[in-house]
């Protein structure tokens, strides 16, 4: 088995315009929280909030780019948003095997998003079986 109880992964992502950019064009989320600075200032935040959602991309890359193993598939994932990201913040993300399940072939993870500030902005857990 590639994996084993305990693994630590990371990596490391930045939240560029482009990114920004190609999430907006792709799935249209015009939310003025996410695209108005004033309103998004207006109700507490610094600046624009970033999608929630381009986490779970850069979390599916990982899965599938960094992981020693490329015969896999996304079982389940859990996230939970703890505080806003921003345009070009520079997020770590930590991935450790919380189980390991060989009879089924699946691995369970916990993850986390950290800030510049070492703030959590999102964790949780996904499940992915081998195939």
């Amino acid at each position: 088995m590639l994996f084993t109880t305990g693994d630590k992964f990371a990596a490391k992502f930045v939240v560029t315009k482009a990114v920004y950019d190609g999430f907006i064009s792709v799935f249209k989320d015009k939310n003025p929280l996410h695209v108005d600075e004033s309103f998004a200032m207006e109700h507490g935040f610094k600046g624009r909030v970033m999608h929630g959602n381009i986490l779970n991309g850069f979390l599916s890359w990982f899965i599938g780019e960094c992981l020693p193993a490329k015969n896999v598939i996304i079982h389940s994932q859990e996230i939970q948003y703890k505080n806003p990201v921003y345009l070009n913040d520079n997020l770590s993300f930590d991935a450790q095997v919380t189980g390991v399940f060989e009879s089924v072939d699946v691995i369970e993870f916990k993850f986390s998003f950290k800030n510049a500030d070492a703030l959590v902005v999102a964790k949780g857990k996904f499940q992915i079986g081998l195939i």
